[in-house]
């Protein structure tokens, strides 16, 4: 019999889901899978299953109910459906019973009548089936180790037994020749690599987003597509994008240096306006203007700076507070609030703001989502403002910083980078 550990991960490829968290409970008879929505009408169950990146429907015409007892005694009518389980890359077929698992972590767990004459569970250990799994060499493409963001991921990374490297991408050399394309970093060609995970400053766009082009170019997976980083760093550019995909954003104006400021007002409404510099960062170089005559002297002194800026409704009921999801591989991992200090608009970490826990809608939660896959971003942070009129994207972020949203949230997003990370090696 193989060794299991407490949790671990398995596919239902019947039911189109993939690498589901799962939890061994040799105390429960039992095994139960999460299903949000059951419908049961022409003699046929439908069953919607939204369990991590997975987003399902399935329709049984086998399946029967069950009467399941709890740890407590307290019984409760279930469905039940039969299923196969790919485990340690083996196939069993398995009896489910259906419940709503939504305040639980794990969505599956697995009883012992499942368990019994397959597997020994080892409950000190776990993702035992994850042990065969190939060493990766990983790149963080970061200027600075000590960042919060590249230690954990370094930390994440070597937990999970890969060999991690730092390299500061505006040290390094690309060496560009016929069906040969080559990385110098310090004088030493880089080779054998794996991944590289891209964390790339805004200021640095432009070399950045060339060293990740040239590991595309070696067919070297890069967590976020070259392509990608820049579409999501031209706000302009980002915006039209999330547009075309009808996603909700407040109305924005942009001009090319017009010297009528009074008519950009009027197209976006009229004060109070939020004015932003194209190429802004951390809430630098946004600008709230609460009267009309304030909004064309900001917009007056930009063009005179030569600095283009894009110009956007106000949207008052949000309360100085947006909403920042993060979403890998297309799920989102975490969700957090944050909320503007006292007499600031701007809700960033990085200006004082300070952030909570939040659970999504599934409106809010569809537009993260939405909005990731319609820039192309593996990894992705997309900033909303709740209105009266729904979820209003402000900004995707394709560097988006770990520490609020795992300070927030407690949830160990850098594992879900590395893990995502795996998926596609």
């Amino acid at each position: 019999m193989k060794t299991i550990g407490r949790v671990d991960v398995a596919d239902f490829p019947e039911m189109g889901l993939n690498h589901v968290p799962i939890k061994i409970d040799s105390g429960a008879y039992t095994s139960t899978i999460h299903c949000n929505k059951i419908k049961e009408f022409n003699n046929q169950l439908h069953c919607f299953f939204k369990i991590g990146r997975n987003r399902v429907e399935v329709v049984f015409d086998n399946y029967q109910t069950k009467t399941v007892v709890s740890s407590n005694g307290q019984k409760e009518e279930r469905y039940l459906i039969k299923s196969n389980i790919i485990l340690f890359e083996r196939k069993y077929r398995i009896n489910l019973t259906l419940s709503k698992r939504t305040s639980m972590r794990y969505p599956v767990l697995l009883g012992r009548k499942f368990l019994k004459g397959k597997f020994v569970v080892d409950v000190s250990k776990k993702d035992l089936s994850l042990n065969n799994k190939k060493i990766m060499k990983i790149v963080i493409l970061s200027r600075n180790p000590n960042l919060y963001s590249t230690k954990r991921l370094v930390e994440a990374g070597e937990q999970r037994k890969h060999e991690m490297h730092v390299v500061d991408h505006l040290k390094c050399e690309l060496v560009i020749e016929k069906k040969k394309p080559s990385i110098y970093y310090k004088g030493e060609i880089l080779e054998d690599i794996d991944a590289v995970i891209p964390r790339i400053g805004a200021s640095v766009t432009f070399y950045g987003t060339a060293v990740v082009r040239q590991f595309e170019m070696m067919k070297i997976f890069t967590a976020i597509e070259s392509q990608a980083l820049m579409r999501s760093r031209d706000k302009l550019r980002s915006l039209q994008v999330l547009a075309r995909a009808g996603l909700g954003l407040p109305k924005t104006v942009f001009a090319n240096y017009t010297r009528n400021a009074d008519e950009i007002i009027t197209k976006a409404g009229g004060a109070p306006l939020v004015i932003k510099v194209l190429e802004g960062t951390q809430g630098l170089g946004v600008v709230l203007a609460e009267t009309n005559q304030a909004a064309s002297s900001v917009i007056e002194a930009f063009n005179g700076l030569q600095a283009r800026v894009i110009v956007q409704e106000f949207i008052k009921e949000a309360g100085g507070a947006d909403i920042r999801a993060f979403v890998v591989d297309g799920v989102v991992v975490g969700a957090m609030k944050r909320q503007a200090k006292d007499g600031e608009f701007r809700s960033n970490l990085h200006r004082g703001g300070s952030a909570a826990l939040i659970e999504l809608t599934d409106e809010e939660e569809n537009a993260a989502l939405k909005a990731a896959k319609s820039l192309g971003l593996g990894i992705a942070g997309v900033d909303m403002l709740q209105s009266s009129k729904g979820p209003l994207i402000l900004e995707v972020n394709s560097s988006p910083g770990l520490e609020g949203i795992e300070m927030a949230t407690g949830k160990d997003v850098a594992k879900n980078i590395i893990r995502y990370v795996e998926r596609n090696v």
